[in-house]
């Protein structure tokens, strides 16, 4: 039998009222399911309470409640599992959400009858390199992005494809983000949509001082390094806009595809254009 785990954004279930009625549908229908060992113990549910390690390695699947934010946290935090994510918006926008909480019920069926199908999305991967030597890893799902500080001054950074110049920018900074993000961040910085199920990579760069440098597209099976030029100003490397450290000059950052992938439950045939131009709508309004 299935086993499931769900994780909530407590700030978007208050008092995690609807998260004790999820967990009681579930047990009504005689399916297995954990919660966060704090989130269990707070609600008095301390028998399928677990720590994060052991709930993302004994759940088949993971029903996530929150918005895009919460389900880019979950995908990074399950690793080195790779489980399929069912999320459900409890946000705003919900980009990478699968259903809305008016007919969750309705998602929790197609899940428990299996009833779905499963897609699969590139990570992001960058290490930085201080002194020939590793510091600081990350993965993510959306972007890794090289920004300035809080001064409002120009940064420079030289980026390389497979140790080939490709590009000196002079601005803000440089987004790199995967088909999944290019409606997050790098959306907003002027670069292309692409459609998610493309394994490319998009460099954007932010407010660039230059009246040509553009977005490129590299395929995911390349290496791009990064080295930061500048000494006296603030450059920050940021994963998915929730994981951040700052970077010194000669700071090198490598970028890949990891071989990790997130993987996301489909329980309709709404095609990704169909939810682009539902939720740009919303974006207007």
């Amino acid at each position: 039998m299935n086993k499931y785990g769900l994780i909530v954004n407590k700030s978007k279930d208050k008092g995690l009222v609807v998260t004790k009625q999820i967990v009681d549908w579930f047990t009504k229908k005689r399916c297995n399911i954990y919660l966060e060992k704090d989130v269990a113990n707070s609600i008095g549910f301390e028998s399928i309470g677990l720590e994060d390690n052991e709930l993302f390695s004994i759940a088949d699947y993971l029903i996530v409640l929150g918005g895009d934010g919460t389900i880019l946290s979950v995908a990074r935090r399950q690793l080195p599992n790779q489980k399929p994510i069912l999320g459900i918006n409890f946000g705003h926008l919900g980009f990478i959400t699968e259903a809305e909480k008016d007919n969750m019920y309705n998602a929790f069926e197609k899940l428990i009858n299996n009833t779905f199908s499963i897609e699969s999305r590139i990570m992001l991967e960058a290490k930085v390199v201080r002194d020939n030597k590793a510091i600081k890893e990350f993965v993510c799902l959306n972007d890794i992005c090289i920004t300035k500080g809080t001064l409002a001054r120009i940064i420079a950074v030289k980026v390389f494809i497979d140790d080939e110049l490709m590009e000196t920018y002079r601005g803000d900074g440089v987004i790199f983000s995967t088909p999944t993000g290019s409606t997050a961040y790098s959306l907003s910085a002027g670069g292309p949509i692409v459609c998610p199920e493309l394994e490319v990579i998009i460099a954007t760069p932010v407010c660039p001082h230059s009246l040509n440098a553009r977005s490129i597209i590299i395929g995911s099976n390349r290496e791009l390094i990064v080295q930061i030029q500048d000494t006296n100003e603030e450059v920050f490397l940021t994963a998915d806009g929730q994981d951040g450290f700052r970077l010194q000059k000669y700071d090198k950052i490598i970028i890949k595809q990891p071989k990790y992938r997130a993987k996301f439950i489909k329980l309709s045939n709404r095609n990704f254009f169909e939810v682009l131009r539902r939720k740009i709508k919303e974006l207007t309004i």
